[in-house]
């Protein structure tokens, strides 16, 4: 069993053929390098042969200084009937000078039937004539056995004759691909064993999603004797996605204990995920293993005693092996533990029989009942604590807001907010337009803040989410608002909730202020306020 596995980030090219990702040229450089800080050993940086926006990438990545990973370009086998030197596709890898090719081949005998309408015996000719010519080159050359699982078990003979090709011509790789994300995980670990009876070149595998078992196919092959794995961070992929990385790094790393990434780049694994995340425009699920929002988060007043007394209690392993960390969610299922534990984050002196205390508690269950929800709006919980231990210094106070909406016949809707604040003693008063009331109330707080405080100027919403609480009530019925933002640094939630949509979209609006300015107020007591705060994800 290998000690080392080679880590191979797909995610700027398969990655990229998931619904709804499309990355620019800029996204792709910028994810390279938090791909090269993380320790991955290959970054593929997508197909010189498909388009202009791949060959411009290779060409510009070359200025970045990159300490740990390599660059490889992505192609096909030659086509059928064709010299290699004539193939524009094995040309185009050539010409964007990486120093490592992958391309893929025709593993399954259906496809090469099928798909690219050609004998079993030019394929084979197609596989050894492509690595031997790229091998020519001087590059390192990683063959991806496409639909390999799928056609092993159709015909094994052929599906181990295509990888021997490979190996015959100097590959440097033989990656094994479950292209059809369908096989389960004693299937990989049989096929892989076999394989490994029949080549002697290095293995690697590159698992799909389809059955939900990426991760589990992807350690399977590890176990068996693969040293290579292919992936993407979080995921991303098409159909179901693919292997995710942000899950197996660990799993090998701290389950199985090869060596994969350093300590040190292991702790930075949530911040890189979520980075991916947020430069693809893609909303992380909060229940992502290892890297999600609530991977470490707990409810039940029984967990939260528990973890008190010894976190191991109810975590597999320390949040911060990977950059994560501990989270305590308040609701109705929460007992005192929960706001002892909360209270101690923020440096609180909490004490059941302390008149302030009950009060707060009585105050939270009074907010729930009317339909707030603090277990996914922890920034707003903090500032509610803080208010109630007399631990929040007020960095504003809203004097009033008006919305003026205006539809003109053949013109879309304008919205326009006008915003009167209270800031040091001084009245500011500010109107903005937006694409909604929304948008417009954000953009008039801002230029009323941003003046007194620069730091808003770095934040954003990130997310908007209006739930109906009491559907009987129809459009008079009330609604929850929960609002996410983020400075690319950090990450938090806050809920307001009202009749009035625009009320309940205000009072969160508002909190995600006030939050994103905790220290910045001139009090010495605001500024040495622990900046460790509850309900902040660190990037």
């Amino acid at each position: 069993m290998a000690n080392t596995v080679k880590i191979f980030d797909t995610t700027l090219r398969d990655g990229t053929q998931g619904e709804g990702i499309s990355l620019s040229v800029e996204d792709k450089l910028k994810i390279a390098q938090k791909l090269d800080a993380l320790g991955v050993s290959y970054i593929e940086g997508g197909w010189p042969g498909s388009n202009q926006k791949d060959i411009e990438f290779f060409h510009r990545v070359k200025e970045l200084k990159l300490r740990h990973a390599k660059i490889t370009a992505f192609g096909s086998t030659r086509r059928k009937d064709t010299l290699p030197e004539n193939d524009l596709n094995l040309n185009r890898i050539l010409e964007v000078g990486v120093s490592v090719a992958t391309i893929f081949g025709k593993s399954w005998d259906f496809h090469v039937h099928k798909a690219i309408q050609t004998t079993l015996e030019e394929n084979l000719a197609m596989i050894y004539d492509s690595v031997k010519f790229l091998k020519s080159h001087g590059l390192e050359v990683i063959y991806d056995g496409e639909h390999f699982f799928d056609g092993y078990k159709n015909n094994p003979e052929y599906a181990l004759a295509t990888i021997k090709k490979a190996e015959e011509a100097g590959a440097d790789w033989i990656v094994l691909c479950d292209t059809n994300g369908g096989s389960l995980p004693h299937e990989v670990t049989e096929i892989v064993r076999v394989v490994k009876q029949h080549v002697k070149t290095p293995i690697g595998i590159h698992a799909h999603n389809d059955c939900e078992l990426g991760v589990a196919n992807s350690l399977a092959a590890v176990m068996a004797g693969a040293e290579q794995v292919q992936g993407t961070i979080n995921g991303f992929g098409e159909r179901c996605g693919n292997a995710n990385l942000s899950s197996i790094i660990p799993n090998l790393q701290l389950k199985l204990h090869y060596n994969v990434i350093s300590e040190e780049q292991l702790a930075s694994l949530t911040a890189v995920a979520r980075y991916v995340s947020e430069i693809a425009n893609m909303h992380m699920p909060v229940n992502q293993p290892y890297v999600g929002a609530a991977a470490f988060a707990h409810k039940g007043g029984i967990h939260v005693s528990a973890i008190l007394r010894h976190p191991s209690t109810y975590e597999h392993i320390k949040p911060e092996l990977v950059g994560n960390k501990q989270r305590v969610l308040v609701s109705e299922l929460a007992g005192q533990s929960n706001l002892v534990f909360k209270a101690q984050e923020l440096g609180l002196n909490f004490d059941a029989s302390n008149e302030q205390t009950k009060q707060l508690i009585e105050q939270i269950k009074q907010m729930e009942h009317q339909g707030y929800q603090f277990e996914g709006a922890d920034a707003s919980l903090e500032l509610l604590m803080r208010s109630a231990y007399g631990k929040l210094e007020e960095v504003f106070t809203v004097e009033s807001f008006k919305i003026l909406v205006n539809k003109s016949e053949n013109q879309p809707v304008v919205s326009e907010a006008i915003v009167k604040l209270r800031i040091h003693g001084e009245t500011v008063y500010n109107a903005a337009e937006g694409n909604g009331p929304v948008n417009a109330l954000d953009n008039a707080l801002r230029k009323c803040l941003i003046k007194h405080y620069p730091k808003i100027d770095q934040m954003h919403l990130s997310d908007y989410k209006v739930r109906v609480m009491d559907e009987k009530g129809a459009t008079a019925g009330k609604v929850r608002v929960l609002i996410e933002s983020t400075d690319f640094n950090n990450t938090w939630s806050t809920v307001g909730v009202s009749t009035n949509v625009i009320e309940a979209s205000w009072e969160a609006l508002i909190d995600s202020m006030r939050y994103a300015l905790i220290g910045e107020s001139s009090s010495q007591e605001a500024k040495e306020a622990p900046r460790e705060r509850l309900g902040v994800v660190n990037h």
